[in-house]
C-alpha cells in the first residue's frame, strides 16, 4: 500500500530523529497542510555501536558496515533510495548483532514510510520483538512510537493511541522526560489531525513542560510549531502567527535549518491568511531557496505551488504564477503527491479563469475534482463544482451552471462548510435571476445575507476571544513573573536567616554588624523587587486600558454594521411587499452594498466615536501629515482597529492588494521608512 503524501525527514541530534507527518484537512484555506505541508512527528533513534556489532561479523561485513555508518547522515539529509534499502537488506541478513538489528530496523523503517506503508510496519513490529529480546525497554518504547505513527499515515487512529499509550506507560515514570514529550507530540497531532484541537492543545501543553524541564531547545521550537498550527486551525491567527514567530526564533539558534525552513513555510501560510502577501511571499522565497539547494523536491513542489497560488489575484505576476504552477505540479506529478496535484490544479485553473481561457480552466478543475472525489475531500469537491458553474455561468450555459451550482450547495451543507454555503447561495441568486426567476433569486439571496452575517459574526467573536486569550496569557505570565520574584526574596531571606545564626557563634559585635549590612541590603532588594513589581502592575494596567479600547472598537464596528443590515433588511421587505417593483428595489440593494461603508455621514459619525475612544486619532495624523487625505484617515483608523487587509478590502468594497498599496502611499505620506512596520506605528498614536 502506497501514502505518497508523506514526507520523511531524519535529524540526527544526540541520536534523536524527527519524521515529518503530514495529513490533508478538509479545510482548503486553513489547513497547515494546504499544498503538502506536513507537521513533524518525533521520535528516538538509538545509536550503535560498531566494536559491538563486530563480535558478530567477519572483516568484509565490519567494512561494508563502516562505510555504511559513515553515509547515514547523507542518507538521513536527502533520503535514502532503493539501491541503500536493499544494501541495508542485505546487512540485516548477515548480522547477528541485536544493536545492529536495532539500528538497521530503524533505518529501513525510515526509508519505506513514505512509499510502503506495510512494510514500514512490519519494520517497526520487527524493533519491538527485537527491544523485547534485547529486554530493553527504550527500544521497545521508542518501536511502539514508531508503530503508532504507521497506523497514524493509515488514519487509523484508535490503533494508533493504543501504542502511543503503551510507548508512555514506559516512558512516563522517567527521569527524563523528552521520550515522553516526543509521544504526547504525536498524539496531540492525530488530534489536530481529526480536528479535535482542545485535545490537541492538552497534548502540547504536557509537551512543552517536558521539554522544558529537559532544557530542550529544538523540540520545544518544533512543538511550539505545532501549536501555531493548532491556533491557526481555530481562526486564531494572532496567536498562531506569535507561537510561529517564537518557534523560529528558537530553531534559528539550532544547526537544523530544516526545522527552521517548515517554521517559515508555517509563518507564510498564515500571512496569506492574513492577506499580508509580502510577508507571505517572503517566508516563502527563503523555504524555496532552502529546499532547492537541498533537493528536497517534496517540500520545494508545496512551496513553490502556494507562491503561484499567491500570484493568481496579482495581475503583473499571472506569467511568473504560470511559470511556477508548471515547475510545481510537474515535481508533484513525478512524486505522485496527490493533495498537491488537487490543490495546484483547482488554483491553477482560477488562474486559467483570470485570463479568460475557461476551456482550459474547466479541463484543470475537473482533473482536480477527480482527485478530490477519489479521495473523499468535500471541500474540494465542493468548491471544484461551484468553480465549475460559474465558467458555465460566464458561458450563459445556465442549466449546466445551476446544476453544478446546486451539486455544490448540497455537499458544502453536508460537510458544513460555511463559505462554500454563502458563495454557493450567491451564485444561485445570480443564475436564478438570468433565468427571471426573481422568487428563487430572493430567496437564494436573503440565505446568502444570513450566512454571510453568521460568518462576519463568528470571525469577529474569535477575534474577541483571541483577545481574551491573549489577556489571560499576559495575565498568566506576569503572576508566574511576580511568583517568581518572590520565592527569590524568600529565598535570599532564608540565605540571611542562616548566615545570621554562622555569624552569632562567631561573636555578637560580628553578629550585630554583619546583621545589620545584610539587612540594609536585604531592605534595599525588597525596595528594588517592589519597584519592579509595580512597573510590572503599570504595564500591566496599560494592557488592560488598551484591550477595552480595541473592544470599544470593535463594538462600535460591529454597530455600524448592523445598522447597515436593517437598512437592507427594510429593503428587502419591500421587496416582498411589492414584488412588481423587484428590478428596482434590486438596483437599490446593489447600490447600498457599494455604498455601504463609503458613507460620509455614517463615517463622520463613526469617526467622531472613534476619536474619543482613541484620543483624537485624526487629528495625530494630520500632524504627521498635512497632505493625508479623509480616505487615508479611514484607512489608519482600520488599522488601528488591527482589521486585516482582506476585511478592510471587503469593508471599502475593493480588491486586497489595493489596500496594500494604499497602505504603501500612507506610510510614505507619514515619513516611515521601509523597516517600520505600519500597524505596530500606529498603534502607538
Amino acid at each position: 500500500m502506497k501514502i505518497p503524501e508523506r514526507v520523511i525527514k531524519a535529524n540526527k541530534n544526540n541520536a534523536k530523529r524527527m519524521v515529518l507527518h503530514g495529513q490533508y484537512s478538509n479545510t482548503m484555506n486553513t489547513s497547515i497542510s494546504a499544498l503538502g505541508l506536513d507537521v513533524g512527528r518525533i521520535l528516538f533513534c538509538p545509536s550503535v555501536s560498531l566494536f559491538s556489532a563486530g563480535k558478530n561479523i567477519g572483516l568484509k561485513q565490519l567494512i561494508v558496515l563502516f562505510h555504511f555508518f559513515l553515509s547515514i547522515g547523507a542518507f538521513s539529509q536527502y533520503g535514502i533510495g532503493q539501491k541503500e534499502i536493499d544494501s541495508l537488506k542485505t546487512i540485516l541478513e548477515n548480522v547477528q548483532s541485536l544493536e545492529v538489528k536495532n539500528n538497521l530496523y530503524n533505518q529501513l523503517w525510515e526509508a519505506t514510510i513514505d512509499d510502503n506503508i506495510q512494510d514500514a510496519k512490519l519494520y517497526a513490529e520487527s524493533l519491538v520483538a527485537n527491544g523485547e529480546l534485547m529486554k530493553n525497554d527504550t527500544v521497545i518504547g521508542r518501536g511502539y512510537n514508531r508503530l503508532a505513527i504507521v497506523y497514524s499515515y493509515l488514519n487509523d487512529y484508535n490503533r494508533s493511541i493504543i501504542y502511543y499509550k503503551k510507548a508512555l506507560s514506559i516512558f512516563q515514570d522517567w527521569t527524563e522526560q523528552i521520550d515522553a514529550g516526543q509521544v504526547y507530540v504525536n498524539i496531540g497531532l492525530d488530534y489536530d489531525e481529526q480536528d479535535l484541537v482542545d485535545s490537541s492543545f492538552v497534548y502540547y501543553d504536557k509537551a512543552l513542560k517536558s521539554f522544558k524541564k529537559e532544557k530542550d531547545s529544538f523540540h520545544i521550537g518544533s512543538t511550539l510549531r505545532s501549536l501555531s498550527n493548532a491556533y491557526s486551525k481555530m481562526g486564531y491567527y494572532k496567536l498562531g502567527l506569535q507561537k510561529a514567530l517564537e518557534a523560529t526564533k528558537i530553531l534559528e539558534t539550532q544547526r537544523d535549518t530544516f526545522e527552521l525552513n517548515l517554521s517559515y513555510l508555517e509563518i507564510s501560510r498564515i500571512y496569506e491568511e492574513l492577506a499580508d502577501t509580502l510577508n507571505a511571499e517572503k517566508y516563502l522565497m527563503k523555504s524555496i531557496d532552502y529546499f532547492n539547494s537541498k533537493n528536497r523536491r517534496r517540500w520545494k513542489s508545496s512551496a513553490v505551488l502556494r507562491l503561484a497560488k499567491l500570484y493568481v489575484n496579482n495581475g503583473e505576476k499571472h506569467l511568473e504564477a504560470i511559470k511556477l504552477f508548471e515547475e510545481g505540479l510537474g515535481l508533484s506529478e513525478e512524486l505522485d503527491f496527490y493533495i498537491n496535484i488537487q490543490l495546484g490544479n483547482f488554483y491553477y485553473a482560477m488562474l486559467q479563469k483570470e485570463l479568460g481561457k475557461y476551456d482550459e480552466s474547466r479541463r484543470m478543475l475537473l482533473k482536480s475534482l477527480q482527485i478530490a472525489e477519489e479521495k473523499n475531500l468535500k471541500n474540494g469537491i465542493a468548491n471544484c463544482l461551484l468553480e465549475l458553474g460559474q465558467i458555465y455561468l460566464k458561458e450563459q450555459k445556465l442549466d449546466s451552471a445551476n446544476i453544478l451550482t446546486t451539486r455544490g450547495l448540497e455537499i458544502a451543507t453536508k460537510a458544513a462548510l460555511l463559505k462554500e454555503q454563502s458563495k454557493a447561495h450567491l451564485a444561485l441568486s445570480g443564475i436564478a435571476a438570468k433565468m427571471d426567476k426573481t422568487q428563487l433569486s430572493l430567496d437564494y439571496y436573503r440565505a446568502y445575507s444570513r450566512l454571510r452575517d453568521s460568518i462576519f459574526d463568528i470571525s469577529k467573536s474569535k477575534q474577541i476571544e483571541e483577545l481574551k486569550i491573549i489577556y489571560e496569557t499576559e495575565k498568566k505570565e506576569v503572576a508566574l513573573a511576580l511568583q517568581e520574584e518572590e520565592i527569590k526574596t524568600l529565598n535570599e531571606k532564608a540565605k540571611v536567616d542562616k548566615l545570621t545564626k554562622g555569624m552569632y557563634a562567631g561573636g555578637m559585635f560580628t553578629f550585630i554588624s554583619v546583621s545589620g549590612l545584610l539587612f540594609f541590603g536585604f531592605r534595599q532588594r525588597i525596595k528594588k523587587n517592589r519597584i519592579a513589581r509595580e512597573k510590572q502592575e503599570a504595564i500591566y494596567k496599560q494592557e488592560i486600558a488598551h484591550k477595552k479600547k480595541e473592544l470599544a472598537s470593535q463594538t462600535l464596528h460591529l454597530v455600524q454594521k448592523n445598522t447597515f443590515i436593517k437598512e437592507l433588511m427594510d429593503n428587502l421587505k419591500n421587496i416582498k411587499n411589492s414584488p412588481e417593483k423587484f428590478k428596482m428595489e434590486f438596483r437599490r440593494i446593489v447600490m447600498l452594498l457599494k455604498k455601504e461603508n463609503a458613507s460620509d455621514k455614517d463615517w463622520e459619525i463613526f469617526k467622531t466615536y472613534f476619536s474619543q475612544v482613541h484620543n483624537d486619532f485624526d487629528q495625530k495624523l494630520r500632524a504627521l501629515s498635512s497632505e493625508i487625505s479623509e480616505k487615508e484617515i479611514r484607512l489608519a483608523a482600520f488599522i488601528r482597529m488591527n482589521l486585516t487587509t482582506k476585511e478592510i478590502a471587503a469593508t471599502l468594497n475593493v480588491l486586497p492588494d489595493s489596500i496594500l498599496k494604499s497602505k504603501y502611499r500612507l506610510k510614505k505620506k507619514l515619513g516611515l521608512d521601509r523597516e517600520t512596520d505600519l500597524n505596530n506605528f500606529l498603534s502607538t498614536l
